[in-house]
């Protein structure tokens, strides 16, 4: 897929991967940081530059009902196409180094997952993924031939013709859906809500593992009515089912806002329970129950959480609650 047009007779051209649609001049990089204009088309300039690599566990990224308790290699580059001032990852996010750093090509890097004893696969993480678009789609490509998932960890600002695709070779994403305010988007990270909860829908219809989390900002999308709102729409939407991650925040980046109180965050939780199945806390050590996995028919609790430990308690092999068959795990 070319996901760039020409502009006009003078080397402009226009990338087509999300909803910016920068105009970049020759030699000119569009918001993102790392999609240049060479020579009429489109270069992704962090084409296998690595800035993260671990083997984590699947409830890191976070994801909570795909094969929970495994591990799976996080990988990630440089550049972002939000500017949120409130960035937990701008160190990578909104920075793009020049000069050498380290590559993997997707050969290798599909190589190195197939050996990890107790992988699952591969998770495009850490900067946003998005503006990575043709290396993760041959890194997915391949990694799929050697039986291994591919998991997506992204803002959810792309486009509807290269996310067709992305549905296609990802098999579980998370999006942040980072607030249900159109006016907390374009003030905070420069981008704008519309486009997210298209991405949110179109993947739900896709029938690939979607979960969603919210970081809640003290002051800005913390309000009942929002988190209320935002529910409901993901349980018409997406599906009562789909698991929401509220987390909570600490100052970071350009912000010196008080951590989210972990009252704030457990009272949003009981809202958001009134419209989905499953919510769950996040960046809240020691909070009693509030990472583990009930059953929504008879409250069992199936899954046990201690930060990134994991205990399967009351599953069967196929996912369902032992208590009353529920299914939990697709």
């Amino acid at each position: 897929m070319r996901l760039w047009e020409k502009h006009d007779n003078e080397g402009n051209i226009r990338c087509l991967l999300c909803p910016h649609l920068c105009l970049i001049t020759p030699g000119g990089r569009g918001i993102c940081g790392v999609r240049e204009n060479c020579e009429g088309e489109i270069k992704l300039m962090t084409s296998g530059v690595i800035s993260g690599y671990a083997l984590d566990p699947i409830e890191k990224k976070p994801l909570y009902h795909f094969f929970p308790g495994s591990v799976i290699l996080s990988v990630g580059s440089y550049g972002c196409n939000l500017k949120c001032d409130f960035c937990q990852n701008y160190h990578i996010s909104q920075n793009v180094p020049s000069g050498e750093a380290r590559r993997l090509e997707p050969e290798e890097l599909v190589r190195q997952a197939s050996e990890l004893r107790g992988n699952i696969g591969i998770a495009y993480t850490y900067n946003e993924p998005v503006i990575w678009y043709e290396y993760i789609a041959e890194c997915a490509r391949l990694a799929a031939l050697e039986g291994l998932k591919n998991v997506m960890v992204s803002n959810g600002y792309i486009r509807s013709e290269p996310l067709k695709e992305l549905t296609e070779l990802i098999d579980a994403f998370n999006i942040d859906l980072k607030s249900f305010s159109n006016e907390f988007y374009r003030r905070y990270t420069g981008a704008t809500l519309k486009p997210v909860l298209e991405a949110i829908k179109m993947i739900s219809a896709s029938g690939r593992h979607l979960e969603i989390t919210t970081l809640i900002l003290p002051g800005l999308n913390d309000s009942p009515d929002e988190i209320r709102q935002a529910a409901e729409w993901i349980a018409v939407n997406a599906g009562k089912g789909v698991p929401l991650h509220l987390s909570r925040y600490f100052p970071m980046y350009r912000r010196s806002d008080p951590a989210t109180p972990p009252e704030t965050i457990l009272r949003l939780k009981e809202i958001a329970e009134e419209y989905l199945d499953y919510v769950y806390t996040g960046n809240m050590p020691g909070t009693d129950g509030g990472s583990d996995t009930r059953c929504p028919s008879c409250q069992s609790v199936v899954i046990r959480r201690s930060g990134y430990s994991t205990r399967i308690t009351g599953l069967t092999d196929e996912g369902k609650c032992q208590k009353c068959g529920e299914k939990i795990i697709s």
